[in-house]
C-alpha cells in the first residue's frame, strides 16, 4: 500500500454530468494503484449525513459543509477522498478548499440540453414540469468553477480519458506517483 498525504479531489458539475461515473472509475485506479481511497457520492452521503436536509440555498451550503468537513478528517488521516456532489455554488466549494487546503477542484462541464437528454433519475423531466423545485441548472443556479484544477468535457471526454487527466493532474501536483 503507498502512503501519501491525504487529499481530496472534489468532482463538480451539473446532475447528470458524469460525476458519479468518474468517481467509480477513479477510485478503482487509485486502488489498483496501492492507495488508500473513500468515495463520497452526493445521494448516498445525503441519506447517513443530512437526510432530514432538503434542496433550498441554506439545505446545500449546511450540507456540503458537513460532507467537507468529513473529507477534511479523512485526508487528515492519510486516505485520498473522491467527492461527486453538484456542489452549485462556489462560496461552498471555496469553503471545502479553505478547510481542507490539500484539494483539488474537478469540474465536469456538460451543457444543460446534455444532462436533460441523458437524465437517468428523470429529475430534469419532472423540473420542467414544475413537479419539483431548487432543480440546479433549472430553477437553481449552477456557478461554474473559476479556476478548477482539472476540466472535463462531458461530451469529448469518456470517463476512462477524465480518469487519465485527473491522474496526469495528481502526478504533476505531486499528490501520486
Amino acid at each position: 500500500m503507498n502512503t501519501v498525504k491525504g487529499f481530496v479531489i472534489w468532482i463538480t458539475g451539473l446532475p447528470a454530468s458524469g460525476k458519479s461515473t468518474v468517481g467509480r472509475l477513479l477510485k478503482k485506479r487509485l486502488i489498483k494503484m496501492g492507495y488508500r481511497v473513500e468515495h463520497l457520492d452526493g445521494d448516498e452521503v445525503r441519506r447517513w449525513l443530512s437526510p432530514e436536509a432538503g434542496f433550498s440555498r441554506d439545505d446545500r451550503i449546511r450540507h456540503l459543509r458537513r460532507v467537507a468537513y468529513v473529507s477534511y478528517l479523512l485526508a487528515r488521516n492519510g486516505v485520498i477522498v473522491i467527492d461527486t456532489f453538484v456542489s452549485p455554488y462556489r462560496e461552498t466549494r471555496e469553503f471545502a478548499r479553505r478547510l481542507i487546503g490539500d484539494f483539488v477542484e474537478v469540474y465536469i462541464e456538460c451543457p444543460l440540453d446534455e444532462v436533460i437528454k441523458r437524465d437517468p433519475k428523470g429529475l430534469y423531466a419532472k423540473a420542467l414540469k414544475g413537479e419539483i423545485t431548487n432543480m440546479t441548472g433549472i430553477q437553481d443556479s449552477y456557478e461554474e468553477p473559476e479556476n478548477p484544477e482539472v476540466k472535463i468535457h462531458c461530451i469529448q471526454d469518456t470517463p476512462e480519458e477524465a480518469v487519465n487527466k485527473i491522474i496526469k493532474k495528481l502526478r504533476e501536483l505531486g499528490y501520486i506517483r
